[in-house]
């Protein structure tokens, strides 16, 4: 079975492995007693009973399976917090079930209240109640809905909802092996779209299992708990990486540091796309871990093994929660390590291409509420020292690729969004195409215009036809993208006329829904959704 969803051997199905064993246990005991007895009758008899007993368990299998993931489920009848997160799964072999019970747990453990549900199980009682849901689905045979979620789409997509009140994300997996990748999930989103439910975040879709898609849920997950530190499900296969550049872009802005830097490869040539993430694994400032050591026993230098790999303590402690210093006096060095829990990585949008030499970022430092940094920006921005050896991943994003035609381009960002925008913008400029609009937002222009002198040269040149920045800081009158983009309502319809593709980079929260709400004002809602199912809407959004 691929990506829980399209017809294919599953014998890795634990139901099935008990079916299969109890039978090859009857066809032995049948050609036993052929063989011994000579009895053909005792032989039927006997096989009779041992594919009965094959029956019971594999019914008993089901029961338990049920009855376990039942005890786990939300009773839609009740009231339950209104605050609380509905999870719900649609599952043909398990796999989105498996997920979903991963993503309550992680709600859970993160201090939020969280609900499971079958999607066959769901009503429209359910759906009224609650105000968050998320949705893991997959997708069976040609873009279908697994069986279990039948009559869901039976009794409730194929009439209308009002879900104004809904907020939701959605995980579809699939297997592009098929022609209709996710095409539940995609089917899906366009009802809950079409009934006035709105998007957490964008729609994460999983190609065959793959781990990084599941890794960006994870990320999702831990913005919308507000609990960064929320652990990895699987750990990064990192590289290793030199920080080579980093420059304060902002100095005596109102806003938060934002710093441009540069990575390169310590092994190998390193490829990526326009588009593309890194995932980054954070570190703790030195100073930290020395002070947690300080109040402990233990030494920085000794050197532990753990799980293939070997180093010193403090290198362990550095990529990992500090857990409290009082409770691990009676702990050796290699208990210690044993017990320590990963760091979860970061994710950020490539600013370059791998002609311009170097891995480029742009990376706002965050600030908590004590006036320390962030974990993972600060160690990127403040902690890490030139030279320092940083944990990197480049993650593909198929759905942020620059279109492979000169059809006009339209890029709307704010923030350090331009990172993400910077990049396409330098793979159509080399590709020789000029029809590149760029809208861009921030707080001062005087402090917060990143990349001034290269966008100006671009807008010079003529390798970018059009530039519309928006200044929310300056003059009395708060002003942001999205309302440069409704000021040119015409020319917007008459570029997306032309067959222009619509990008968009930058904060979920304020910029992301208020640059959707002006192209479903200017363009339609069903325009908007096409351009979406075409390729012609793009986002990467956080």
């Amino acid at each position: 079975m691929s990506a829980d969803g399209h017809t294919r051997p599953a014998w890795g199905n634990p139901v099935l492995g008990v079916v299969l064993a109890l039978t090859a246990l009857a066809l032995l005991w049948l050609h036993r007693a052929e063989w011994e007895w000579h009895d053909p009758g005792a032989s039927r008899w006997l096989a009779a009973g041992l594919v009965l007993l094959a029956w019971v368990g594999f019914t008993a299998a089901i029961a338990l399976r049920r009855r376990g993931m039942r005890a786990l489920r939300v009773d839609v009848s009740t009231a339950w917090p209104e605050d609380a997160l509905l999870v719900v799964f649609a599952s043909q072999t398990g796999t989105a079930e498996q997920w979903a019970l991963q993503t309550m747990r992680s709600l859970e453990q993160a201090g939020m209240a969280a609900r499971l549900q079958a999607m066959g199980d769901l009503n429209d009682v359910a759906l009224m109640q609650a105000r968050r849901v998320l949705f893991l689905v997959s997708t069976t045979g040609e873009g279908d809905a697994p069986d279990g979620a039948s009559g869901f789409v039976t009794r409730w997509m194929q009439a209308g909802l009002s879900l104004g009140h809904l907020r939701y994300g959605l995980l579809a997996l699939g297997d592009r092996d098929y022609a209709n990748f996710c095409g539940f999930g995609r089917e899906l989103r366009h009802w809950l779209q079409h009934n006035g439910a709105t998007p957490l975040f964008d729609t994460v879709e999983v190609d065959n299992g793959d781990p990084a898609a599941l890794r960006h849920w994870q990320h999702h997950l831990a913005r919308l708990s507000g609990v960064t530190e929320m652990p990895d499900w699987e750990r990064p296969d990192y590289q290793r990486w030199q920080l080579v550049e980093r420059q304060w872009l902002n100095p005596g802005s109102v806003g938060g540091p934002c710093f441009h830097l540069a990575l390169r490869p310590l092994e190998g040539m390193a490829e990526w796309q326009a588009g593309d993430l890194v995932e980054i694994g954070p570190r703790h400032a030195a100073s930290a871990v020395e002070e947690w050591l300080a109040r402990t026993s233990l030494v920085a230098g000794e050197l532990v093994s753990h799980q293939g790999r070997t180093d010193t303590l403090g290198e362990w402690l550095a990529a990992s929660h500090l857990p409290p210093s009082d409770e691990v006096p009676s702990l050796t060095a290699a208990a210690l390590v044993g017990s320590l829990q990963a760091l979860p990585h970061r994710e950020y949008s490539i600013a370059s291409l791998p002609s311009d030499g170097t891995l480029q970022l742009l990376v706002r430092r965050v600030q908590r509420e004590d006036g320390s940094a962030g974990v993972g920006s600060g160690w990127l921005t403040e902690h890490a020292p030139l030279g320092a050896t940083i944990a990197l991943r480049i993650r593909g994003n198929a759905s942020f690729r620059v279109p492979a035609s000169d059809a006009p381009l339209i890029l709307i960002g704010n923030g350090t969004g331009l990172a993400g925008l910077r990049a396409l913008l330098k793979a159509r400029i080399a590709a020789g195409y000029r029809r590149n609009w760029l809208l861009f937002g921030e707080r001062q222009q005087a402090h917060d215009f990143h990349h001034r002198a290269e966008i100006e040269q671009w807008l010079q040149e003529g390798q970018l036809e059009r530039l519309d920045l928006a200044w929310s800081r300056d003059g009395t009158t708060r002003v942001y993208v999205q309302d440069r983009l409704r000021g040119h309502a015409d020319l917007l319809r008459d570029w997306v006329g032309q067959g222009a593709t619509v990008c968009v980079c930058g904060s979920l929260d304020g910029m992301a829904p208020g640059v959707d709400a002006v192209l479903r004002e200017v363009l339609g809602d069903e325009a908007t959704e096409r351009l979406r199912e075409d390729g012609r809407y793009r986002r990467d959004v956080y």
